[in-house]
């Protein structure tokens, strides 16, 4: 009697084992199970991050692992891009008296000069020229708009004898672009 007893207690032992380590092997199924939903949705919000132009086909058809390295990638550029205004603010910084050792170090021996950037989609153009050059900017808008781009804001500012103008474009027709080449050979030709 008391073997069977010990016997039935083993069996119950047993089955309470094994229902609890079924339970935890279904536990740590759905943990993760959550966890690689989790990380997907992580990896999806850190794609839609990143800009367009940087992927070089369509994002619905890299993997995620391109996704990431893609990522990876702009994240270096960026960096490096920070790193390049930082050197350009401490020279900046260094330069705040206005001095013409400035203007030959930040814009060369003479005013005005310009800044093309390519953003892909977008196109930003800087120009800084002093205040007794004139010339007009919707002569920059102008160039903009017939190599087929559209100028979505315009501004400048004056700070000491120094005219800062800033256009921003963005292209009508993504698959034709804008020649950034041309744009900039023009704005060459006009602004000196």
């Amino acid at each position: 009697m008391l073997c069977a007893l010990e016997r039935e207690v083993g069996l119950k032992v047993k089955m309470k084992t094994s229902i609890s380590s079924e339970k935890s092997k279904l536990d740590r199924k759905m943990v993760e199970k959550n966890r690689r939903m989790q990380m997907k949705s992580l990896c999806f919000k850190l794609s839609s991050l990143i800009p367009a132009s940087h992927f070089r086909g369509t994002r619905d058809i890299i993997s995620q692992q391109d996704q990431l390295d893609y990522a990876a990638s702009y994240i270096t550029q960026l960096k490096e891009n920070i790193e390049k205004l930082k050197i350009r603010k401490e020279q900046a910084m260094g330069f705040e008296n206005g001095s013409n050792t400035m203007d030959t170090m930040m814009f060369g021996s003479r005013l005005p000069v310009f800044d093309l950037r390519d953003l892909g989609s977008s196109i930003e153009v800087i120009v800084i020229s002093g205040l007794q050059k004139s010339f007009m900017v919707y002569e920059i808008i102008s160039i903009l708009e017939e190599e087929g781009a559209e100028v979505v804001s315009a501004s400048f500012s004056t700070v000491g004898d120094k005219v800062f103008h800033t256009v921003h474009a963005q292209v009508k027709i993504s698959r034709v672009g804008v020649e950034t080449t041309r744009v900039c050979q023009r704005l060459q030709e006009l602004i000196n």
